[in-house]
Formats: C-alpha cells, sequence, structure tokens
C-alpha cells in the first residue's frame, strides 16, 4: 500500500484479499487498522473497508458451509450505548444489550395504562393459541405452547397503531414489515417450551408461509401483567432468562433461518398469578 493516498480514496479488491490475508493469519483488527493507518489510510476509510470486507468474507464461508443467507434484521441505534432511545413519542430505556446474538432488554416500552388497555381490549377475544404449521402453511394447536390468545390486525385501534410506530421508530424497521400484533394469556402451569420464531427452510410449507412477507428476522415481547412467580422469558443457549416485568420488552433478532442464531427461547412456567404479554414479529418484507 502506498503512504500517499489521494484525497479521495478508493478501496481496491487487492486491500479487501490483504485484509481477510491478515484476518486469516490471526491479527487482530486493531493491528490490521493501525497498519492501514500507518500506510495512509484515513481512519474511517479503513474501519469501513475492513467491516464490510470480514462481513462478507464470513457471510461466504457461511454460505459455503450450507448456512441460509442472512437477511438484513431490525436494529435499534446502539452506536453510542445510550441509556435511553427516543421512540417518538415515549423515551425508551436501554436495560440490557447483547450483540451476538442481538438482545435488547428495553424498559418503560409501554406505559401501565397502555398494558392495562391491550389486555382488557384482548381479554373478550381470548382462544387457544395456536402455532403456525409450517408442514401446511396454515395454524396449528402445538402441545409445546400452552397459553391462551388473540392477534390484533395491523393498525385495528389507535391503541395497536401507536404501539407499532413506536415498534418501528425504536427498531428502525418499517410498520408495514410487522405481522399483527399477539395479545397472550398464561395462567398458573402455563408455558411455551424452547423454540425458534423463524420459518424453517426444510419444511414443506415455508414457501407459502414466505410469500406473505417473507421470513421473520426479529421478536419484540411485550410484558403486559406481571404473574408473582415464574414465567420469565429463558434463552436456553445464551442462559439468559429476562423477567416479565410490566412495561418492559425484549427484543431480539436473527439474521438467517438457523439455530445458529442462537436465538432458540421459550416461556418459563408460570408459578402464580397471571402472565399477559404482547408478541410482535418482524418480517424481512412488506406483511400482506
Amino acid at each position: 500500500m502506498s503512504s500517499t493516498q489521494t484525497q479521495q480514496q478508493h478501496v481496491t479488491p487487492e486491500l479487501r484479499q490483504w485484509i481477510v490475508e491478515q484476518a486469516q493469519a490471526g491479527h487482530s483488527a486493531e493491528a490490521v487498522l493501525k497498519a492501514m493507518i500507518s500506510s495512509g489510510w484515513k481512519e474511517d476509510v479503513a474501519v469501513e473497508a475492513m467491516e464490510t470486507t470480514l462481513r462478507g468474507h464470513l457471510e461466504q464461508k457461511a454460505v459455503a458451509t450450507g448456512l441460509p443467507p442472512a437477511l438484513q434484521v431490525p436494529q435499534p441505534d446502539l452506536d453510542e450505548s445510550p441509556l435511553y432511545i427516543d421512540a417518538d413519542d415515549r423515551r425508551v430505556h436501554v436495560l440490557q444489550a447483547m450483540a451476538e446474538p442481538r438482545v435488547v432488554v428495553f424498559g418503560d416500552l409501554l406505559s401501565a395504562e397502555e398494558c392495562e388497555q391491550l389486555i382488557e381490549l384482548a381479554r373478550p377475544k381470548l382462544a387457544r393459541s395456536l402455532t403456525v404449521a409450517t408442514k401446511t402453511g396454515g395454524e396449528e394447536v402445538n402441545a409445546d405452547r400452552t397459553s391462551s390468545g388473540m392477534f390484533f390486525h395491523r393498525g385495528e385501534n389507535p391503541l395497536v397503531l401507536r404501539i407499532e410506530h413506536r415498534i418501528a421508530r425504536l427498531l428502525r424497521w418499517p410498520v408495514e414489515n410487522g405481522e399483527g400484533l399477539q395479545v397472550l394469556h398464561y395462567t398458573p402451569g402455563t408455558e411455551y417450551k424452547p423454540h425458534f420464531d423463524y420459518f424453517d427452510p426444510a419444511e414443506p410449507g415455508t414457501p407459502t408461509i414466505l410469500r406473505r412477507g417473507g421470513q421473520r428476522v426479529g421478536t419484540v415481547i411485550m410484558y403486559l401483567g406481571e404473574p408473582q412467580k415464574g414465567g420469565g422469558t429463558v434463552f436456553p443457549d445464551l442462559r439468559l432468562e429476562v423477567a416479565p416485568k410490566r412495561g418492559n420488552a425484549v427484543f431480539f433478532s436473527y439474521e438467517r433461518p438457523h439455530p445458529s442464531t442462537k436465538t432458540l427461547h421459550g416461556g418459563l412456567p408460570v408459578l402464580a398469578g397471571e402472565k399477559w404479554i404482547a408478541t410482535k414479529w418482524l418480517r424481512e418484507r412488506r406483511f400482506e
């Protein structure tokens, strides 16, 4: 690399190959960046070149080993480690954030009044919860899911519409890419055993499901009513449990429909009291 770079620096295929070779040789990102800057590359150009090159290299390796291609996913703006994020009509707390996989616990996503309103609107319409039947593309009763629930259509009422726009602002993801809001009710002994939210590409009904908006790429679980004991959201592969505190939420994204995302999760059994949650699934495209 020349030590006298022009004002407009262009990242060449040769530079990208060199970055990959340095990574394969075991050099740290800091060492590679330092070498580039010493050779005359501007820091912002060098950082961008490293990030895009290594991301592309890892993606090629992943696909070569049989993994599905990575998809664009919802993403809150956490670059500067904020304590709060402006979600347009509400300031949402950032309580915990994990990068790989992306798991974020938000505080005060919903007010107590909004939680109560959702519960009261949903209560008369509750029925035994169903799951997507990936063998057929329809729905079915699943012994792993013993809650009762219902769906609001997207934008069905002002409350739902307000929450959907808040989530869209928070996660920088279009409102129209979201499925309808689902409200679930758990009583003592009920649970949702660990599962993935994406649609398994190997199942025969998946192509039919994907026609409505593509893959699921993110999930928001909002806690509306607190049980006295139990009912947390557990991520077994991460050894993480999120407490079901009213008004809070947990968000996680999954860039490919594969267990490598480590987004296996479940709702632990409620041991005492009642648990109410609202779930929002986000698709890669407009959900019809």
